[in-house]
């Protein structure tokens, strides 16, 4: 879904409980699933955030950033349906799909 939503590749983000968006008229949520919204710009249609309703989290697309230098990769999820040949390198924590639910949906 996320590779679909991205265009083909990764979908690199930031989460964080707490964002104030500025021009908030131009920014469009559609409920991708029950438990996720998907944002973007209803100008130009970049894709924006991904919003987990059960912990109501963003998930904030870095490229949305002035300066995304400063991140670093921390975590990739669903580990077990990436494609062949991606592989980042780095000593980072790796989910599978069912660790992905488990661990981001609240019981």
């Amino acid at each position: 879904m996320c590779r679909r939503w991205a265009g083909g590749s990764a979908l690199f983000c930031a989460a964080t409980k707490s964002v104030r968006f500025e021009g908030e008229a131009s920014i469009s949520r559609y409920d991708s699933s029950e438990w996720a919204q998907r944002g973007f710009c209803k100008q130009c249609g970049t894709a924006l955030f991904y919003f987990l309703k059960p912990t109501a989290t963003y998930m904030m697309s870095v490229g949305t950033f002035d300066e995304p230098g400063g991140f670093q990769l921390s975590r990739e999820l669903f580990i077990d349906r990436k494609p062949p040949g991606y592989a980042f390198v780095g000593d980072h924590e790796r989910w599978t799909e069912e660790e992905t639910f488990t661990r981001l949906t609240p019981a």
